[in-house]
């Protein structure tokens, strides 16, 4: 009887992570698999699990995509062979970010090059605006950014109005980013680089998105949420969230 209860408590604990787990498509294994990608940056997708995490977003061909606050671009140049001729990716970075970094409208350039169907955008984050509806934009390690000194109060939820606009009825957000502690003032992102997840799930719920699930994917307990992101001992091994919305 006591085996039966054990056993039975093992699958309990079990269960959540199998539920958890996102069957990756032909498409998004085609699409990592690109012959066009950065060999550097393919080294990179198993610990990112990129393909697993684009599951959970449900991007499939076809899709309008946003890749807001790009980066180097990893995320454009999975999405574009990934959404195909009859999708498009609108590879966000901000005005902003670029006046303070210009190497960023570089990393633009290249992450675009050669992608028919890849727009890029440079516009001014107060004013963040797409040609047409989108099924789904990403942010990934960059929605803390925008508590950042640089933005007035207020502008974070304002920004994320503006992506709910974006999207079509139905439509996906999803945000990945690195985890703090209870941060309810959003003190920490400016010395961390790092966001609250319940604080950051609350207010894009204030601009009328629905939260829609999270996968554990990148969680790491070990992580006491203390350190700065770049700093070397956690740097590239930090706690991270990954939560879908939705735009009822």
């Amino acid at each position: 009887m006591k085996l039966l209860f054990a056993t039975a408590a093992i699958l309990a604990l079990a269960a959540p992570a199998a539920a958890s787990a996102q069957a990756v498509t032909p498409a998004i294994t085609a699409a990592l698999a690109d012959s066009a990608r950065p060999a550097d940056q393919k080294a990179r997708d198993g610990a990112r699990h990129s393909g697993e995490i684009l599951a959970f977003a449900g991007i499939k061909p076809g899709d309008k995509v946003a890749d807001f606050l790009m980066g180097g671009g990893y995320w454009t140049r999975i999405l574009s062979p990934l959404v195909g001729a009859k999708g498009h990716v609108y590879a966000y970075q901000a005005a902003e970010f670029i006046g303070y970094r210009a190497a960023y409208a570089t990393e633009q350039d290249d992450a675009v090059k050669g992608y028919a169907n890849v727009t890029p955008s440079r516009g001014s984050l107060g004013e963040v605006a797409f040609p047409e509806p989108l099924d789904a934009i990403i942010t990934v390690q960059n929605y803390h950014d925008l508590h950042l000194k640089f933005a007035p109060p207020g502008a974070a939820a304002y920004i994320a109005g503006r992506l709910y606009a974006a999207l079509k009825p139905g439509g996906v957000l999803l945000v990945v980013d690195h985890v703090a502690n209870a941060d309810p003032a959003f003190a920490v992102p400016e010395t961390l680089h790092r966001i609250d997840p319940a604080a950051a799930r609350a207010e894009l719920e204030s601009v009328g998105f629905k939260f829609d699930g999270e996968s554990p994917l990148l969680r790491n307990e070990a992580d006491p949420h203390t350190a700065n992101v770049f700093d070397p001992a956690i740097r590239g091994k930090t706690d991270q969230f990954v939560y879908r919305f939705r735009k009822p």
